[in-house]
């Protein structure tokens, strides 16, 4: 055996209470588990790690992440590998890298600098890939072709998918764009990808109607994928946009997976259990579905995403046009304080909810920290002119916490039968959302440890078997034998997040060990220099520089 952990306190990701037990390693893969007092001799190997008084789980699976580029940015990547994720998901919210040509990749890089970085003038990552199957094999190489940080799932982002094949028009496609969005979209399920994404608060792609959402679905539900949309409403329709998803997706026959699944505003305060009687109706008839969600109440996003779709219809340049046009400029004002834009899920926008968590231009960097609401004070102006002055002189970069989230409702979503955790985590900004290097040490710290929401067999069951279920993962999500050795050994008594809102890139305590494939990503508490982390494949497909 190439290691064997021995008296690890074994949560082997179905739930079950947990055991003594000790775990061998051999060729990347579990090779026994031998339960304390278990007949027979103990398993040995060239290598033994001491594991008494830690917890040995799977790997923890980040449904919802914005890593795309930091990956292949970042070797290190330690705001992941130290939370104990050992594979994350990415082309959330409809927008990412690829598919695209030449024209639609210079647009998406500029729409989502304020995720992702990658704008314009980041020289930071060689886009080299236009096709789903090339941006997975350049996972795959990573960093002088030794790989990636941590592994990395794909959905196909439908926003640039739409943005491809018809731009940036509000306006149902012609026969001959629908067909080639879904050859798009096919082509990027056999080279890969695990499903489909949607942002539908986002332009181009909330300018796509259910009829042709569902065509897309269709296609994705013949690979054996599933359908991630971040809604059209968290806010004033939560729950119309919820139920919209669920008929359109069982009317697709495909499977559903509710991204940062939560119910946000004054007007949703306690509301949790109507969103989860609608998903228990639909589970009982037979629905295929599941969600994410994060143990923060605030979200994070883009400051351009709260404008009304109306103001975004033709790409970044047109936004920053009618921002420049006094009239049209008070429109979008009136749209978002005194009606509710759809960029603001149809909620009046409240400036002091509105944190300012990051810019790309320094010039800007004073007001880092700050509510738009306090920012306007110190310039003696109204709020939306320190929001316009930012996304002009930012040129759309800009991103924002929103303090609109409620405790009540992030507890008991996260109990749910169906829920996964996703950290939704945007690494870019001087001050990101902690969620970002925080969400897993926090559900085991906070909301087991502390709060006793969760227990902790149940909280590792949502954090590893659940998605590598969604994911159709036949060999990930378990302690087993014959499963990838992508492991976490934690303290359960002291494992927390060390991110806050104050400091949030201050990385977590009480996670000494991460594998993947067997091989130490993080050891005694440090992050070591092995890239073990590639693509992970949908349909069947698994990369063809795994051990697979």
């Amino acid at each position: 055996m190439d290691l064997v952990i021995r008296d690890a306190y074994v949560l082997d990701g179905t739930g079950a209470p947990g055991r003594r037990a000790d775990v061998a390693v051999s060729g990347g893969r579990i090779a026994a588990v031998h339960p304390e007092r278990a007949p027979g001799p103990r398993p040995s190997g060239r290598r033994v790690l001491d594991a008494e008084g830690l917890a040995l789980s799977p790997g923890f699976i980040d449904m919802h992440a914005h890593s795309d580029l930091a990956l292949l940015r970042d070797p290190d990547h330690s705001a992941k590998a130290a939370q104990g994720v050992t594979l994350e998901v990415l082309g959330q919210d409809g927008l990412s890298y690829a598919p695209a040509d030449d024209r639609t990749l210079a647009e998406v890089r500029r729409a989502i600098a304020g995720w992702n970085g990658g704008g314009p003038e980041d020289e930071g990552v060689d886009f080299d890939w236009r096709t789903v199957g090339e941006y997975l094999d350049r996972l795959d190489r990573g960093f002088d072709g030794r790989g990636i940080a941590v592994n990395a799932a794909y959905l196909i982002p439908q926003g640039t998918v739409r943005m491809y094949a018809m731009g940036w028009e509000d306006r149902p496609p012609t026969g001959a764009e629908l067909d080639r969005m879904r050859e798009l979209v096919a082509r990027g399920m056999a080279d890969g990808a695990v499903g489909m994404s949607s942002g539908l608060t986002y332009t181009p792609g909330m300018y796509a109607d259910d009829a042709e959402l569902t065509e897309l679905c269709r296609v994705v539900a013949r690979y054996g994928g599933y359908y991630c949309p971040h809604h059209r409403s968290y806010g004033a329709g939560a729950l119309a946009a919820y139920e919209e998803m669920v008929r359109l997706t069982r009317n697709a026959g495909c499977a559903l997976h509710l991204a940062h699944a939560t119910m946000n505003f004054g007007v949703n305060e306690g509301r949790a259990p109507e969103l989860l009687a609608l998903l228990d109706e639909a589970l009982d008839a037979g629905a295929d579905i599941s969600l994410d969600s994060y143990p923060y109440t605030p979200g994070s996003t883009t400051l351009v995403a709260m404008l009304p779709s109306w103001a975004s219809e033709g790409g970044p340049d047109a936004v920053l046009a009618r921002l420049g046009d006094g009239a049209t400029s008070d429109r979008m004002r009136h749209a978002m304080e005194v009606v509710g834009s759809d960029g603001c899920h149809g909620v009046p926008i409240e400036w002091d909810t509105i944190e300012i968590s990051g810019v790309t231009a320094p010039a800007l960097a004073g007001y880092v920290g700050r509510t738009v609401a306090e920012a306007a004070r110190l310039r003696g102006e109204a709020p939306w002119a320190t929001a316009r002055r930012l996304l002009v002189e930012d040129r759309l970069g800009t991103t924002i916490l929103q303090h609109v989230g409620h405790e009540e409702n992030v507890r008991r979503i996260m109990r749910h039968r169906v829920h996964t955790g996703g950290s939704d985590g945007i690494l870019q900004g001087d001050k990101p959302h902690p969620r970002a290097y925080g969400t897993f040490p926090h559900y085991l710290g906070r909301y087991v440890r502390e709060l006793g929401i969760l227990s902790l067999e149940e909280c590792v069951a949502h954090l590893t078997s659940r998605p590598a279920r969604r994911l159709r993962l036949a060999d990930r999500g378990y302690v087993r034998e014959g499963y990838r050795a992508d492991l976490v050994l934690f303290d359960p008594a002291t494992v927390a997040a060390g991110s806050t809102f104050e400091a949030p890139r201050t990385l977590p305590t009480g996670i000494p060990h991460v594998l993947i494939d067997g091989r130490f990503v993080i050891e005694d508490g440090r992050r070591t220099q092995v890239l073990a982390g590639r693509s992970v494949r949908g349909a069947g497909r698994v990369s063809p520089q795994g051990t697979d």
